[in-house]
């Protein structure tokens, strides 16, 4: 009878927990996967020093507070060295992350103004669909956010989306310096530096892959504008 307890609370466990990383945002899993082996770690060095080993005990108890403390790389963290590009509209801000293709962003206006999207539940993430519907820029960044975070998505948006259409809002021709975000490049880089990340961004986000055609639309005017510069 215990096993058959024991039993049941673990696939009752381990179903919470797929359950949970069908929805998560793909850093608190990353985290999450820290925390566990952080533990599992913890455990075995404890195990060794009540071995009596501790030669090996203290190098896994190191191992283990650190993974315990590590907290996963978020876009745009590393933005001086490439590795994050920055998409701005009149609404959101969105960062992607060269090394891993984790999207996160902000909202700079509305009801949501200063959240994190990756803090949004999914409700409120609908809400911020519709409140910003008429910046076409705007909405397709979140877009791109969500076909990463809940790729089903559009079977519960779809059917509400034609009551928040209308006129579209422009932000206006991209700056130089929005270029260079975009690159995730500093202003010193190099002609063959733009090619590369542009090369190097353009097989994460292209449309044929899957990706989106927002973001590779930006990413092509960045090179452009760019390239321009360097002509």
């Amino acid at each position: 009878m215990i096993y058959l307890l024991a039993g049941g609370f673990f696939v009752a466990g381990v179903w919470l927990v797929l359950k949970w990383i069908a929805h998560a945002n793909p850093v608190d899993i990353v985290q999450f996967v820290y925390r566990v082996m952080g533990v599992l770690l913890g455990l075995f060095s404890a195990f060794l020093m009540l071995r009596g080993n501790w030669v090996l005990a203290l190098p896994v108890g190191v191992m283990a507070a650190s993974m315990l403390i590590r907290k996963p790389s978020r876009a745009g963290a590393d933005r001086e060295s490439g590795r994050g590009s920055t998409v701005r509209t009149a609404a959101l801000e969105m960062t992607l992350d060269h090394d891993t293709g984790i999207i996160i962003g902000q909202v700079l206006v509305g009801n949501f103004e200063g959240r994190q999207l990756e803090g949004l539940t999914e409700t409120e993430l609908f809400s911020l669909y519709q409140e910003i519907a008429t910046d076409q820029e705007s909405t397709a960044l979140l877009e791109a956010y969500l076909d990463g975070r809940v790729p089903d998505w559009r079977n519960e948006f779809e059917p509400h989306m034609a009551a928040g259409e209308g006129s579209a809002s422009d932000t206006g021709p991209m700056t130089e310096e929005e270029a260079y975000e975009v690159l995730g490049l500093t202003t010193q880089a190099s002609q063959d530096e733009i090619v590369a990340a542009h090369r190097r961004l353009m097989k994460r986000v292209h449309p044929d892959h899957g990706g989106s055609t927002f973001l590779a639309a930006k990413i092509n005017a960045a090179k452009a504008i760019l390239l321009r510069k360097h002509g």
